[in-house]
Parts: C-alpha cells; structure tokens; sequence
C-alpha cells in the first residue's frame, strides 16, 4: 500500500512553507547540519529579487515562500515535529521535516539559468 499523501494534514501553506525550507536546508549557504541531533539548522533566508528568489539551483516565486515570514506556519510546523521555532531568526528542520513529502517540490521549485 503506498503511503498516505500528507498524513500530518499540513494545510497549503504550511506544506510549501515546509518545501521551500527543506530546499534551504539542502543549500549550504543557507544552513548548517547538527550531526549530534541530524537536525539541519536554518539561518539564511534570501531576500526576494523582484517576484522570486534563488536557493541553490532553483527559483522560488516570492509568493510560495510566505510562510517564511510567518511565526504560526513556524509553530505549526513545530507542533507536528517537523521543525524547532526560533522565530524570526532561525529553525531547525529534523529528521522527520526533512524526509516529509510535501508533493510540491515540482511546482514550486523551478529550475531556471537566470
């Protein structure tokens, strides 16, 4: 049986907030692994150029990435074991945050030359 699409019900914004940091999290300018606890700690967030912004290879359109500015989409996240809030400065995304499938990694991660 295949596994359950969103089994911690993220509402949308939630799951493209936690796509857009699971990218963040696999950029090394971005963040920083823990290897005591496997978390990766988040402290880069880039500014938007325009209507988007780049981490690593791809673009990300401004308007997916809300959620980073946004302390309850943090808290949610944390809540469900995804993540550790330090609003507004950094967070860390565990094990489980990390391998969590949001299924919008296609739409909303573009791969652009810019």
């Amino acid at each position: 049986m295949p596994p359950k699409v969103n089994p911690l019900r993220l509402n949308n914004l939630q799951r493209k907030t936690l796509a857009v940091l699971q990218a963040l999290a696999a950029d090394p300018r971005a963040s920083t692994t823990l290897p005591e606890t496997g978390e990766v700690l988040i402290t880069g967030f880039p500014p938007p150029h325009g209507d988007h912004f780049h981490v690593g290879d791809t673009v990300i359109m401004a308007k997916d990435a809300t959620g980073l500015r946004n302390e309850a989409v943090w808290r949610a996240l944390e809540r469900k074991g995804l993540a550790r809030s330090e609003f507004p400065i950094a967070i860390h995304l565990t094990a489980s945050g990390l391998s969590y499938d949001t299924g919008l990694e296609e739409r909303i991660l573009h791969r652009h030359s810019h």
